[in-house]
């Protein structure tokens, strides 16, 4: 997508309705004094079109990190998040040794079960307006 610099500002593509999804984006958000991530639930227009331009197989039960030309999906995107925030949560960068296949079997169980263990919303988000800028749609109205 032409009008999103992901090389300055990767982009977190998420789960909107699922409460887990919504707990990451938050702890990001906090763990980010430098406000460098941006994101979008993959409900939306803009997570299509960022998308298109990825080599991934991406649905709604991955998270997908867009940064730069590059796409990451799972655990992958996951701890590429982790590798970019503040000690102590850039040390689980080390888990990218682990090879991907088991890292993201065990992604695939807390993915499978994730609405059942922590719930899901009848719509996204709604960003607060002190973090709203840091959303590249407002959820509640783009992609439903």
């Amino acid at each position: 997508m032409d009008d999103v610099d992901t090389a300055d500002n990767p982009v977190l593509l998420f789960d909107g309705v699922c409460n887990l999804c919504n707990g990451l984006v938050r702890f990001v958000i906090r763990h980010d004094p430098d406000a460098v991530f941006r994101f979008a639930p993959l409900q939306s227009d803009v997570a299509a079109a960022l998308l298109a331009d990825c080599d991934v197989d991406a649905d709604r039960d991955t998270v997908v990190l867009v940064d730069g030309g590059d796409c990451y999906t799972r655990s992958t995107a996951a701890l590429r998040v982790a590798a970019r925030l503040g000690w102590p949560y850039r040390a689980l960068a080390a888990f990218l040794a682990v090879p991907r296949r088991v890292r993201d079997a065990v992604y695939d169980v807390v993915a499978a079960n994730r609405y059942d263990w922590f719930g899901r919303r009848e719509e996204c988000m709604a960003p607060t307006p002190d973090v709203a800028e840091r959303f590249l749609v407002d959820p509640r109205t783009d992609g439903e």
